[in-house]
């Protein structure tokens, strides 16, 4: 688990860095799925993620509006603020925590049970289904996406035996 937020962390900062190579006006397009544009899908994927943590954690969820961070800048400190916090959590990560349960309240007031295992693995592929948007409107753009591939990235170190 720990593993695959690295990748992701890692995998974001790569696609950062591509989108320097953007206008804003390219990273700000309404486009085809997600939610809506380039910049607004990086912000959705920190946004989501600090959440999730933070109600894990029992702390009060971030309720902030794409509206104050539209550019890459604000989005990337925006980033870097809520990262020391989500990688603190994650890096106390042990199978305890597993099976904790968290009771969330949907709008229309039902309320869901569901295991924290559950809630940070939902963390992981909701990035990783947001950066295939990414590869998609980059490649529609006629630019190379960042690479997916977790194989090559020195994420997993190997022991000798």
């Amino acid at each position: 688990m720990k593993t695959l937020f690295r990748y992701n962390w890692m995998v974001r900062e790569e696609w950062y860095r591509w989108c320097e190579g953007l206008s804003e006006e390219e990273l700000l397009r309404t486009r085809t799925g997600g939610v809506g544009s380039i910049l607004h899908t990086l912000f959705h994927i920190v946004d989501v993620e600090w959440s999730w943590i933070r109600l894990l954690q029992g702390k009060t969820d971030f309720d902030e509006s794409f509206d104050g961070y539209k550019s890459l800048n604000q989005v990337r400190k925006l980033d870097s603020e809520f990262r020391s916090e989500v990688e603190n959590f994650v890096n106390n990560w042990d199978d305890s925590m597993e099976n904790q349960l968290l009771y969330d309240t949907l709008p229309d007031g039902r309320i869901v049970t569901d295991t924290w295992g559950e809630v940070i693995r939902h963390v992981i592929a909701h990035e990783i289904h947001h950066i295939g948007q990414l590869s998609i409107w980059a490649r529609e753009e006629g630019k190379k996406p960042v690479s997916a591939n977790l194989i090559g990235r020195g994420l997993i170190s190997q022991s000798n035996t």
